[in-house]
């Protein structure tokens, strides 16, 4: 017994460590899904261990933050003489990235060691072995020292493949959309030699560039033809049409194509705006002028309540339209009957289908780019989408009956 409590009792991370961890992991995977998506396979073992992995990004510590288990309260190992010049960037990469600071002009040894104590109560620390970010993607070889910590703490190696993060934010380049993909390989013993580790992490790297992203046939087809000449006048023309008569309303088919190809949303939505805006004005002549279009799925009190607020309001009363569920064609119609000057309803019917077309179309990109890695989906999602729809137009119509 006496021996016993004699031992030395085992460390521990704090508390508070571990929910810094804990939200640096959550900021880092919700920049990325941002960006385009992080996909993480295989998991860090129990314990302390030294992560190794290949570099050719600075989003590297933000793929490795999002994808390491909090419960590690990985420390990332930084250049000081880089991210610890100044006091701005210091705090930055100690707050954002919890960054240790390694000498990279003699000292550096010392500074790793420092984390023994770490890695012993649990903790990851994190090491780019090749000290600098590549240019081609070829990994350099291996510096020693991330191998002599682990030896020091007794802890094992861990690989790590990165793939995606040289397009997302390529070295000296502009950040741009990028699927980040994370690869943790099986741990390594201390003793493991530069060589072996690198050529670890190389076939991690290897296997996580090759191997395809699992997609939905449906969904390219739709990007296709988003990406053609005929996807913005394909948006266009719905909109024009449900402007006039045609019931489907043009979010439908931002809410398709917009989670297909997000970075198409912006124009996809812009060529619904001018669709809807054209399509309001021709209604509004046509109604003008005695011509009555057919409008399915509309009803009497919805015409009867548009009557009233255009009475009220005048061309104005069309704010009300993205939210109160009455089409835009009524709208349309019932302004041309009532005589509302073309000037007024241009304006106000740009600022009220603009407000929703945008939001809605951004909405769904930002969806769609969270649901990047699950784009093998898409089908079962535009059958949701579809049965979501028809039961919210079959309420809204019942609700106006």
């Amino acid at each position: 017994m006496s021996t016993l409590l004699n031992l030395p009792a085992r460390a521990v991370l704090p508390r508070r460590s571990r929910v810094g961890a804990a939200l640096r992991r959550g900021l880092w995977w919700g920049v990325l899904s941002i960006t385009g998506g992080v996909e993480r396979r295989g998991r860090l073992p129990r314990g302390g261990c030294v992560v190794v992995a290949n570099h050719s990004s600075h989003a590297d510590t933000a793929a490795l933050l999002a994808a390491l288990d909090a419960r590690h309260s990985p420390a990332i190992g930084a250049a000081a003489d880089y991210w610890f010049a100044s006091p701005w960037r210091r705090r930055i990469c100690r707050r954002l990235a919890a960054g240790f600071p390694v000498r990279r002009g003699g000292g550096g040894m010392e500074d790793l060691l420092t984390m023994a104590g770490e890695l012993r109560a649990g903790r990851a620390v994190v090491l780019f072995p090749e000290g600098t970010r590549a240019q081609d993607g070829a990994l350099g070889s291996f510096h020693r020292g991330a191998l002599v910590l682990a030896e020091e703490a007794g802890v094992p190696v861990v690989p790590v493949g990165i793939a995606g993060t040289d397009r997302l934010l390529p070295k000296h380049g502009r950040l741009r959309s990028a699927l980040v993909r994370v690869t943790i390989g099986e741990p390594l013993p201390s003793a493991v030699t530069p060589e072996q580790a690198r050529d670890a992490v190389v076939a991690l790297h290897t296997r996580t560039v090759a191997e395809p992203l699992r997609d939905s046939a449906t969904r390219r087809r739709v990007a296709a033809v988003v990406a053609s000449r005929w996807g913005v006048p394909l948006a266009f023309c719905w909109a024009f049409a449900e402007a006039l008569s045609w019931p489907l309303m043009p979010e439908l088919l931002l809410g398709a194509v917009c989670v297909a190809v997000p970075r198409a949303a912006l124009k996809m939505s812009l060529g619904a705006l001018a669709g809807s805006l054209a399509g309001g004005l021709l209604a509004l002549h046509l109604a003008s002028a005695g011509v009555h279009l057919p409008a399915p799925l509309t009803t009497d009190r919805m015409r009867a309540e548009v009557r009233h607020e255009l009475a009220l309001e005048g061309a104005s009363a069309v704010r009300h339209q993205p939210w109160n569920g009455i089409p835009f064609k009524v709208y349309g119609a019932e302004a041309g009957r009532a005589e509302v000057p073309v000037p007024d309803w241009l304006t106000a019917s740009a600022a009220a289908r603009g407000s929703r077309t945008l939001t809605v179309g951004l909405a769904f990109a930002g969806f769609g780019l969270l649901m990047r890695r699950h784009r093998r989906h898409y089908g079962r999602y535009l059958a949701l989408l579809g049965g979501g729809f028809a039961a919210g137009l079959a309420l809204i119509v019942h609700g106006w009956a």
